[in-house]
C-alpha cells in the first residue's frame, strides 16, 4: 500500500501543480474582468439596446442582484480567457504519457473542439441573439413596457451562447466515432429522423422552452447533423480504402 502510494505521489504532485496553475489563471483572469466589468456588461446589454432602441438601461429589483451578477459574469469571462491556459496545463499532466499518434490526436481534439466552440459562441451572439432579441421585444407597445432584469438578461445570454457552442460539437463527435470505427456514416444517416426528433428536444430543453430560440437552435443544428454525416462518409470511407493495402 505504501509502496503504492510512493508510486503515486510524483503524479499527485504535478497533478497539483498544473490545478494550482490553473486556478491562478481563472482567478487573474477573473479579476482583471471585474475591473472592466461595467463596459463588459455595457457590451453584453447592446444587442438588447439595438433590438429595442427605446430601451436604455436594465433594472435590478434585489439589493445584491447587480454584485451578484457581475461577479457571475467576470468568472464566466475569466474561465472563458483562461481555457488555453487551462487547456495546456491538461496537455502537460497527460502528454508524457502517451505515444506519438495518441499526442497528435489529443492535439486534434483540443484544437476543433476549441475551434467549433468558440464558432458556436460567436454565431451565437452575433447572428442568432439579435433575432431572438428584436422578436421578444416585438412584444412591446403603449400598453406593454418591458423592464428586463439585468440578472435574468445575462444569464438568457449566457446559455444561448453556452448551448450554441456545445451544439457546435455535433459534427466533430460524429466525425470522430465514424472515424474510430464505433458507428457508421450510414447509421446516423439511417437514423436521422430520431436524431432529429432528439434535437428538437434538447434544443427545447437548452433555450428553457423558449419556442423561437428552439427554431433557431435546432435549424442550425439539422444542418451541422448532415455536416457530420458528410464529414463520416468522406473521411471514414477513406480511411476503410486505405486498411486493406497495409
Amino acid at each position: 500500500m505504501l509502496a503504492a502510494l510512493e508510486h503515486f505521489r510524483p503524479h499527485h504532485e504535478e497533478l497539483r501543480k498544473r490545478l494550482l496553475r490553473s486556478f491562478l489563471a481563472v482567478a487573474l483572469a477573473s479579476c482583471l474582468a471585474y475591473l472592466f466589468i461595467d463596459s463588459i456588461a455595457e457590451f453584453f446589454m447592446q444587442p438588447l439596446f439595438h433590438a429595442y432602441p427605446p430601451l436604455h438601461k436594465l433594472v435590478y429589483t434585489r439589493l445584491t442582484e447587480a454584485f451578484i451578477t457581475y461577479l457571475k459574469l467576470s468568472l464566466l469571462l475569466g474561465i472563458f480567457v483562461s481555457f488555453p491556459v487551462l487547456l495546456y496545463q491538461a496537455w502537460m499532466f497527460i502528454a508524457p504519457g502517451l505515444l506519438d499518434d495518441e499526442r497528435r490526436l489529443a492535439r486534434n481534439i483540443v484544437f476543433w473542439s476549441t475551434f467549433l466552440f468558440v464558432g458556436g459562441a460567436l454565431f451565437a451572439f452575433f447572428i442568432v441573439l439579435p433575432r431572438m432579441l428584436h422578436f421578444f421585444m416585438s412584444y412591446a407597445g403603449p400598453n406593454l413596457e418591458p423592464l428586463p432584469r439585468l440578472g435574468l438578461y445575462l444569464t438568457f445570454v449566457g446559455r444561448t451562447v453556452l448551448a450554441f457552442g456545445i451544439s457546435f460539437e455535433i459534427p466533430f463527435l460524429m466525425f470522430m466515432v465514424s472515424r474510430a470505427g464505433l458507428v457508421s456514416a450510414k447509421y446516423f444517416a439511417a437514423k436521422r429522423l430520431y436524431f432529429y426528433i432528439t434535437i428538437v428536444v434538447l434544443a427545447f430543453l437548452l433555450t428553457a422552452g423558449e419556442v423561437t430560440a428552439t427554431v433557431l437552435l435546432a435549424l442550425p443544428l439539422f444542418g451541422l447533423y448532415e455536416t457530420g454525416i458528410l464529414l463520416g462518409r468522406v473521411f471514414g470511407s477513406a480511411k476503410k480504402t486505405a486498411e486493406p493495402s497495409s
